[in-house]
This record gives structure tokens, C-alpha cells and sequence, in this order.
């Protein structure tokens, strides 16, 4: 008996160090240490696109934060997304538009400092005019709409809470939509919109196409999401009338339904403001994509296109960023789709 469970023990320590040393030699094969970093001390004049950026003002726009710190009595931390504020932010200011910020309550808003900061996160993060205006920013009370060409509702989970049923919400974003301007949303953000009326009575959103973040995106991250929020955003913008477009998970989808710009999740930021700009009439400022962007195009090719079309985007963008392919393999794996978590981490190795 000694005997076999001596060799049991030996049996599982020899498997155990080759599960050790395979693991390694395909963390090492990814080479992920080669995959460059933002530098935390970078500032707006290192970001090329606003630094070159258009010089003539073309007006302002309202960015909108939410003031809630905490998803319902339950302590977890709600707030706003820096990254859907920061890349919008500088896109705007890159493109000749002033950026005011605001939330309900007016005054620091709390926000959620996410993983995988970009140059424009850090650069945000390091700029005094724009810190200035997040430490003080607008009470929605005091906003006049007229001031703005257009209107964009940040993310965050907060945004569930105190953006629907906030009467100056629906005043400024009926006041700027009716005067001909642009209303955007990212992510949660779209939860602004829910409850706009026009002057004729009818809901802003009634029969548009409009996106936010989706049912399966809001349950893959948090299974009791039902039971933490009074609604699921996709639900609500489906029972107001609205027509839901959904994209793949945590990938770039933008809508755009007349002057209405709408994102699915943080990773339709940066188009989603770009977009605003076209919406306003100008071509926006061209911009080296990041690294994060790539990884989303190659995956979009994957969805849209095939394993082989996204191996071809692969090889047109070899900078695509490996975290994010491998991020979007572990989805895949956790909800049974052996195949393509397969071809998504080979993706990251080519």
C-alpha cells in the first residue's frame, strides 16, 4: 500500500512540475514584457493629436459624470469610469471643442480609476485644468444648455442610480438635441437618456437605435447584477422603445441614429467621441491608434470575418495588445467556447 501511494505522491509532484514548467514556457512564448507601457508621467502636450490639434474654437461640450459613490447600500464602489471621461475629453479638446464637466450633485465626483491606462488617462490624470474642473465640477442645476454644442454622458456603474429620473438631465439634453446639437452616451452612460421627453411628448429614444452596455456584459461580471441595480440598462432602453443594438462582448460598437451617438461599452470611447465630432460636422483629428485599439480591430476582424482575417489584422498590427487578446480568450473559455479561446490566445502569440 506505502508503496502505491509513495508512487501517487511521486506521480503528482512530477505532473505538477510539468504543468509548472509548460505554463511557464507559454507565458514566456507570449512575450508579454515586450508589450510597451504608458508612461504614468505623461501630460497633454506628449499626446501628439492634441498637440497638433485643431487651433479655431468650435463651441463646448457638456461632459456629465455621475455622483454616486456606491451601488445601493451595498458599499460596492459605483462612480464614474476615468478612461470614458479622459479619452473623450481630450478628443473633444483636440477637435477645437471646450470641455466643461458635470454630475448631479456638482463637486468632486467619485470616480474609478480603471486597469490598462492609456497615454490620455495619465495624461488627464497629470492635468491641473482638467483636475480643476473634475475637483469643481458643474452642479446640473446651473447648467445652461445653450452654452453647448453637444452633450456626453460618461459610464459608471453610479450612473444607474442618478441619471434617469434627474429633471436637469432631461432639460439640457431636450435643450441641446431640439436646438440641433448632439447627444452622446458611453457605456452606462446611456442611462441619461432613458427618461428624455421632447416638447411634443415624445421619448427622445422612441424607435432609435441606440447601444449601451449589454445585458451579457453587465452579467458576465457581476451574476447578482439583477438583484445590485433597479433595472439592466438593454432592458430599460428596450421597454422605452428603443431598438438595442448589441455588439460582441467588450468590443468597440458605436450607433449612430441621426444626431444621436451612442457607445456599448468603455472600449467604444474613443469612437464614440470622434464620432460626436463627425456628428457636429468636422472631420476628426487624425490619431494613432493605441495599442488596445488595435487588439479590438483584430477581434472585430475575428467576429465579423474569421480566424483568417483576424490573422491577417494580426499581422497588419503586430502591436495589438496581447493582455487584451488573452483577456478576450478567458471569456471565451469561461463560457464554454473551447474553439475560439484556442484561436484568440494564438492570436496573441503570432
Amino acid at each position: 500500500m506505502w508503496r502505491r501511494i509513495k508512487l501517487g505522491l511521486v506521480a503528482v509532484v512530477g505532473l505538477t512540475l510539468l504543468l509548472t514548467v509548460t505554463g511557464y514556457a507559454y507565458v514566456r512564448s507570449l512575450d508579454l514584457d515586450s508589450q510597451p507601457v504608458a508612461d504614468p508621467r505623461s501630460r497633454p502636450a506628449d499626446l501628439a493629436f492634441v498637440r497638433d490639434g485643431v487651433r479655431t474654437p468650435r463651441g463646448k461640450v457638456l461632459a456629465v459624470v455621475t455622483s454616486t459613490e456606491h451601488i445601493g447600500d451595498t458599499g460596492k464602489r459605483a462612480g464614474f469610469e476615468l478612461t470614458e471621461l479622459s479619452r473623450a475629453y481630450y478628443v473633444f479638446l483636440a477637435n477645437g471643442y471646450a470641455v466643461d464637466i458635470a454630475s448631479p450633485l456638482g463637486g468632486k465626483p467619485p470616480m474609478v480609476l480603471d486597469d490598462g491606462l492609456v497615454a490620455a488617462d495619465y495624461a488627464f490624470l497629470n492635468d491641473p485644468v482638467a483636475q480643476h474642473k473634475l475637483a469643481r465640477t458643474l452642479p446640473l442645476a446651473q447648467v445652461d444648455p445653450a452654452q453647448y454644442a453637444a452633450v456626453y454622458f460618461v459610464g459608471g456603474k453610479g450612473t444607474m442610480f442618478d441619471f434617469p429620473g434627474n429633471p436637469d438631465i432631461q432639460r439640457i439634453v431636450r435643450a441641446v438635441y431640439q436646438r440641433g446639437g448632439v447627444v452622446g452616451a458611453v457605456c452606462h452612460g446611456p442611462a441619461a437618456l432613458l427618461n428624455v421627453t421632447l416638447d411634443d411628448g415624445q421619448r427622445l429614444l422612441a424607435g432609435k437605435r441606440i447601444t449601451g452596455f449589454s445585458n451579457a456584459e453587465e452579467l458576465f461580471l457581476l451574476k447578482n447584477a439583477r438583484e445590485l441595480f433597479p433595472y439592466l440598462l438593454q432592458d430599460r432602453i428596450t421597454q422605452v422603445g428603443a431598438r438595442f443594438v448589441e455588439g460582441p462582448l467588450y468590443l468597440d460598437t458605436t450607433v449612430v441614429d441621426g444626431r444621436l451617438v451612442t457607445g456599448q461599452n468603455p472600449w467604444s470611447t474613443w469612437s464614440v467621441a470622434e464620432t460626436m465630432v463627425q456628428t457636429l460636422g468636422h472631420v476628426p483629428v487624425a490619431r494613432e491608434r493605441t495599442h488596445e485599439e488595435l487588439a479590438v480591430q483584430v477581434l472585430a476582424s475575428y467576429y465579423r470575418r474569421g480566424p483568417t482575417a483576424a490573422a491577417q489584422a494580426k499581422a497588419r498590427w503586430p502591436q495589438a495588445d496581447k493582455k487584451l487578446l488573452l483577456m478576450h480568450a478567458f471569456v471565451a473559455a469561461i463560457q464554454g467556447r473551447v474553439g475560439d479561446a484556442y484561436r484568440m490566445q494564438d492570436l496573441a502569440r503570432q
